[in-house]
């Protein structure tokens, strides 16, 4: 006895024709993915080379050989290993470039942030013109590094700049801003400042817009004041966000070169230097370079950013593991 299977047939409405059947997916080969992915890897991969690991690579050879001129140029320049930095060591400058790059760099990060969350606080309260007062405070930001230092060298001028005749009209003695060891790095430094607080402002204040509005309405109705809201609700928010916005200016701050060298130069008697102007002064700010010794001067400060960089990440995966 057979038994036949019979096919249920489908239900057509009068007047329109059977959709035909979907012909069956063709399945990717993991071949074709893996191709896929490398041809998008590709471009970003051949960028960070060319444009990151060459160069350091030549820096790191840089510092490791004795290079003049004539060997820069023909490339025989013969191996010294680590006397070029023993050299920087052993350099009369090197205590006084450090002290400078490490009290310029936490000076200018912590004035950055301070007034920069002070102002993101103060423009989350949507008050009236506060769109238009915040795009006036990423001027300095938007403005060529040449321009703002040229721009603080003229209102710090001994003789003509706006800031000793300010003070002269409330009776304060003109100050050497510029020409003066005791007051040069003051001088870039506020410059700095200044230059920095816009990007503190616009990435803190983002930071700000993520936070709930109902957080805070349930701490006003317990009774928490505008300080108290701000110490447990605002700042432990913000803490991922603060934490990238000081990274970020470490690493910018560490090597900040064009403001103070346009507006001292490292001077007067090196009262303002830094290992970035340091840095230049002995690969190009001499008749007779000294390429190796600069660029060890020079992986100094890419080894200090790699390690607070190596810090920030330890951080970040102890805050996701608890």
């Amino acid at each position: 006895m057979s038994h036949t299977t019979q096919v249920p047939h489908r239900r057509t409405v009068p007047g329109r024709r059977a959709a035909p059947a979907a012909p069956p997916r063709a399945r990717r080969r993991p071949g074709s993915q893996q191709w896929a992915a490398w041809a998008f890897l590709t471009p970003v991969t051949l960028y960070l080379a060319l444009f990151y690991a060459y160069p350091l690579y030549r820096n790191l050879d840089l510092s490791l050989r004795n290079y003049t001129v004539r060997s820069f140029v023909r490339g025989d320049a013969p191996f010294t290993g680590l006397a070029n930095y023993r050299t920087v060591f052993d350099d009369p400058t090197f205590a006084p470039a450090l002290v400078h790059t490490v009290v310029f760099t936490a000076v200018c990060l912590f004035f950055q942030y301070a007034i920069g969350l002070a102002l993101a606080v103060f423009f989350n309260q949507h008050f009236r013109l506060s769109t238009t007062l915040r795009a006036l405070f990423l001027v300095p930001w938007l403005l060529p590094l040449i321009v703002s230092a040229s721009t603080w060298s003229w209102m710090l001028n001994s003789d003509s700049g706006v800031v000793n005749a300010a003070l002269h009209a409330v009776g304060i003695d003109p100050v050497n801003w510029l020409t003066s060891p005791s007051w040069s790095l003051t001088s870039v430094i506020i410059a700095n400042i200044w230059i920095g607080v816009p990007f503190n402002l616009v990435v803190l204040y983002s930071g700000l817009q993520s936070i709930p509005a109902g957080l805070y309405e349930a701490a006003a109705l317990d009774g928490a004041g505008a300080w108290r809201r701000f110490w447990s609700i605002t700042f432990p928010l913000l803490r991922p966000v603060s934490a990238i916005t000081l990274l970020l200016g470490l690493v910018y701050t560490l090597k900040v070169f064009d403001i103070i060298w346009i507006m001292t130069r490292g001077g007067p008697a090196d009262s303002s230097t830094t290992f970035a102007t340091w840095s230049y002064q002995l690969g190009f700010g001499n008749l007779l370079p000294a390429f190796g010794p600069g660029a060890a001067v020079g992986n100094l400060l890419v080894v200090a950013a790699l390690v607070f960089g190596l810090v920030y990440v330890r951080a970040q995966r102890k805050q996701a593991l608890t």
